[in-house]
């Protein structure tokens, strides 16, 4: 192509979107269902019941200290399927480009999405691609699909959360949103925020063997863990009693809350699990994590008592707080 920006042409589905799909899609993503170009990619059976999630990314900025929006749309859909005890195995990516965005930053976001589909060991198997009028969105925004294959060992949901089991969080909290602010927001500091965007299939496949114990997980990603634990907790008698100390935040992450005064609780993380177990399988979990490198960190955050579906941190000073779920728009766009 010799236009070094999208033009509304690529949308047309004449010459130019051809050569835009054979130049930066296929050469990228065509050694699998996508070689020839099919309208509907045909899959293999999977050996057990099949999961399906679905995500749009439309964060701002594109890039950020640690990753771009093509790392969150493999990363996000992939994350889910994990934590829902599945095996991710395929993807769709629909991407929306806005007139005038820069080849270059489509490229990067291309290979970035290949790279991160390379990693969770998935593979991107159809898609679409659209323009818009300049104006009409942020430059480019990306929707993933994607298909899992249920681990039968796995049985999860928030009923099976019992007093005395404890919460686990795989690493530090809040990286991902402090990244995000910080870029957003100009905020330049030595040592800042980095994302934790990441694929988090090996943190669940290699807890495998404590599938029975295992009774929740989530990625805590919009609405930060204070959300995810609101949710379990929700309507039913137990209470998440949390300790402060334990809570793993990264230096940079908390220089940024602490000069803006926001909870880390809050801040959305795009490749950490939330885990809740039966106290028997709390150190088994922390042992196999410790294994990986996406498991630096990883830690025992809290337990579940009886109580009435509240989430309390016993503060560093010794006194309880209520931990609530976030209240308005923290921070928008931020996957």
């Amino acid at each position: 192509m010799t236009d070094n920006h999208i033009l509304l042409a690529h949308g047309s589905g004449g010459r130019l979107t051809r050569e835009l799909i054979e130049t930066e899609i296929v050469s990228r993503f065509g050694d699998g269902p996508l070689a020839g170009l099919p309208d509907a990619a045909e899959l293999p059976p999977l050996a057990g019941p099949p999961v399906f999630t679905t995500d749009s990314f439309v964060v701002q900025p594109l890039e950020f200290p640690g990753g771009n929006i093509g790392h969150l749309a493999v990363h996000g859909t992939v994350n889910d399927l994990s934590v829902a005890g599945a095996v991710p195995k395929w993807l769709s990516l629909g991407l929306i480009l806005e007139e005038g965005l820069a080849l270059g930053i489509l490229r990067k976001v291309l290979d970035s999405i290949r790279a991160a589909a390379s990693e969770a060991g998935v593979q991107v198997v159809t898609g679409d691609t659209k323009v818009v009028a300049r104006g009409q969105c942020d430059g480019l925004y990306v929707n993933t699909a994607g298909v899992g294959e249920k681990m039968p060992e796995f049985d999860l949901g928030p009923q099976r959360v019992q007093p005395g089991d404890r919460v686990l969080a795989s690493g530090p909290l809040g990286q991902h949103g402090a990244a995000v602010l910080a870029a957003r927001k100009g905020i330049d500091i030595a040592h800042g925020p980095s994302s934790d965007t990441a694929s988090v299939h090996r943190l669940v496949s290699t807890v495998r063997t404590c599938a029975p114990q295992i009774h929740f997980m989530r990625d805590p990603t919009r609405g930060g863990s204070a959300a995810v634990l609101n949710e379990i907790v929700e309507g039913r008698p137990v209470t998440a009693r949390l300790r402060e100390e334990r809570i793993p935040v990264s230096p940079g992450t908390r220089a940024v809350l602490e000069m803006l005064g926001l909870e880390v609780l809050h801040m959305a993380s795009e490749g950490r699990v939330i885990l809740v177990c039966h106290a028997d399988a709390a150190e088994s979990v922390l042992a196999a994590w410790s294994e990986l490198p996406e498991g630096a960190g990883a830690a025992v955050i809290g337990e579940m008592i009886p109580g009435d579906g509240r989430v309390i941190m016993e503060t560093l000073a010794g006194g309880d707080r209520l931990v609530d779920m976030p209240r308005g728009e923290l921070l928008p766009r931020i996957c």
